[in-house]
């Protein structure tokens, strides 16, 4: 499949039906899986007790519904990440809510956790796990809370004690600027709250062997304080891991007027270098001890690479398959492997936080 003579097509549609005409594709068998004869054993990464193929993943907020696990492995993924699931099943906000810029490859999106809820989202995860033999990758759960929800510890615990059990790891989701009042979770104290209710029911309803890791998503538009405030909230918490970073409220000023009025979180692009600062400053904040996966902006190999050198063990991608395709996950992985070489390096561990190297020791807590 030709994606770039296929983009003018899916383009003349809304953003959110080429989403939906993906879904089907992908659910049909139409985009088929990406065979490969590369050897990517220089990529294969060892987090906590999971074995990821490679270290570029698919974000939270494809496959909200658990409905295409297999095909998106298929795709040259090393992991995919779900959701984000809510409790109840919710409508989002109304529509248009999701806004292309092709001349920037940028989306804004207000989504606001649109999805059929958690039971919906269980039945179809436990189909993907039912699968003899399962696809190989890793599948992680993103939860978030309900938009009339007043207690969000309520909806995150109601979550795991559903499906926590079911996730390789679990991502709690405070970081989407959709969702009225979530971002508050970003505060010392309700950041501790929160991580506490959700490590508690995971110790209540998952597996004591091998508990699937927790890791907490945030934002790209914290200061410099915050950063600090939260680096060490990380720390105190006992979380497994940091995702960095959702999407942004900040418009820089080369987006075009009209696209920059969209209400929502911007990604794409114009996200790249600002994530990958932000990527730095906790790997530093945390002296390396909590893994960090890295998202924002990714395109291309070189800035997947950009990101692991600032300090991300692993990273992810979505806003650049609008613009590029569905192979585009193998395609950085083949990437990789040339920079890799370039830098002298013979795995990709070796190359994580490499822009600190001689001011932090690799402390990477697995």
């Amino acid at each position: 499949m030709d994606y770039q003579k296929l983009r003018p097509l899916l383009f003349m549609f809304p953003a959110e039906t080429a989403h939906s005409l993906a879904i089907k594709a992908l659910k049909s068998g139409f985009v088929k899986p990406r065979a490969s004869t590369d050897d990517f054993s220089a990529l294969k990464t060892q987090l906590w007790h999971l074995n990821f193929p490679t270290p570029v993943g698919l974000a939270a907020g494809f496959d909200k519904n658990a409905d295409v696990i297999p095909a998106l492995l298929g795709l040259g993924f090393g992991f995919v990440e779900c959701g984000t699931v809510t409790p109840k099943q919710q409508i989002g906000n109304p529509r248009p809510r999701i806004f292309r810029c092709p001349e920037q490859r940028a989306v804004i999106n207000r989504m606001g956790f649109p999805g059929k809820g958690v039971q919906a989202f269980k039945d179809n995860f436990a189909k993907f796990l039912a699968q003899k033999p399962r696809p190989q990758g890793v599948v992680g759960i993103n939860i978030g809370m309900n938009k009339d929800q007043t207690n969000p510890a309520d909806d995150y615990r109601r979550l795991i004690a559903q499906i926590g059990a079911m996730a390789d790891y679990i991502t709690i989701n405070i970081s989407s600027p959709n969702t009225p009042g979530l971002r508050d979770l970003q505060k010392r104290d309700a950041f501790l709250d929160i991580t506490s209710a959700v490590l508690e029911a995971r110790t209540k309803y998952c597996s004591t062997d091998h508990p699937p890791p927790v890791l907490v998503k945030l934002a790209p538009d914290l200061s410099e304080v915050q950063q600090a405030e939260l680096a060490q909230a990380a720390l105190d918490s006992g979380i497994d891991g940091l995702i960095l970073t959702n999407t942004t409220l900040a418009r820089p000023a080369d987006l075009p007027e009209k696209f920059a009025a969209e209400k929502g979180g911007l990604s794409g692009a114009p996200l790249k270098e600002k994530s990958t600062e932000i990527i730095h400053n906790f790997y530093a904040l945390t002296k390396g001890q909590i893994p960090i996966i890295g998202v924002g902006g990714i395109e291309n190999a070189a800035d997947a690479y950009d990101k692991i050198k600032a300090g991300a063990s692993m990273v992810q991608l979505y806003s650049a398959l609008v613009y590029h395709g569905p192979y585009l996950a193998h395609d950085i992985n083949e990437g990789l492997l040339k920079l890799l070489q370039k830098d002298g390096y013979t795995h990709i561990s070796e190359a994580v936080g490499a822009n600190h190297k001689g001011e932090i020791p690799h402390e990477i807590r697995a």
